[in-house]
């Protein structure tokens, strides 16, 4: 139950830099909603992760998880450089999320 904790609050945190980044363009109702809802739900679905995992490794694994979607999100839909180190480095976030899961 902690991991999809995790995961929906990872998921949630991506909602909002999605939310962050089109507020930061256009300032409007929906975009704020986006924006604060989706690191609202990220922060209260990681909050209860808490219950069923230990925290570092919650915290971790949901930071890099929100960390690589962000990147991807940011290089698919709005442009962001895809360079080889770039990618080489979201890949080693990756790895190190798999890691911390497997671990655990």
């Amino acid at each position: 139950m902690g991991w999809l904790f995790v995961t929906f609050a990872a998921i949630s945190e991506i909602v909002g830099v999605i939310g962050l980044k089109l507020f930061s363009t256009k300032k409007n109702l929906k975009t704020g909603a986006l924006f604060l809802g989706g690191f609202g739900m990220s922060f209260f679905l990681l909050y209860q992760a808490f219950s069923y995992l230990q925290l570092s490794i919650a915290y971790a694994v949901w930071i890099g998880i929100g960390t690589a979607g962000a990147v991807v999100i940011n290089m698919v839909f709005f442009g962001e450089s895809r360079n080889g180190s770039r990618v080489f480095s979201l890949m080693l976030i990756i790895v190190g999320v798999i890691g911390l899961k497997l671990v655990s």
